[in-house]
């Protein structure tokens, strides 16, 4: 059972993966691309080419979680912008088919510690 929490950080490899690639595979380009641990409990999201596969890495602990869905019909979006940190929102609007541009939050209030 996949579960997206805010306590955790989500990473969007932004170039196409090959979905062959698998736990090894994959935890190498989040170190050599990304610049990231892949054993931090950071969640790393990877799109096919088409846009119509996608592949979750997660570190829980003592093993890889590697989460994979293909579309049946139609792609997923990706997100705009350059940056590779997208938040818990974002991937789950990204997983449900929603169209990002049109998705618009209301404002609230953020208590920065």
């Amino acid at each position: 059972m996949l579960s997206l929490s805010v306590h955790q950080r989500y990473f969007i490899f932004r170039t196409p993966a090959d979905m062959r690639k698998g736990f090894d595979g994959l935890s190498g380009l989040v170190r050599d691309h990304l610049k990231q641990n892949p054993l931090s409990g950071d969640v790393f999201v990877f799109l096919s080419r088409r846009r119509n596969q996608i592949k979750l890495l997660c570190w829980e602990g003592d093993g890889f979680i590697l989460f994979s869905k293909r579309l049946e019909k139609g792609t997923f979006e990706l997100p705009e912008g350059n940056e590779s940190k997208i938040n818990v929102d974002v991937l789950s609007c990204l997983l449900q088919g929603l169209k990002l541009r049109s998705i618009h939050k209301r404002k609230r209030y953020i208590h920065a510690a």
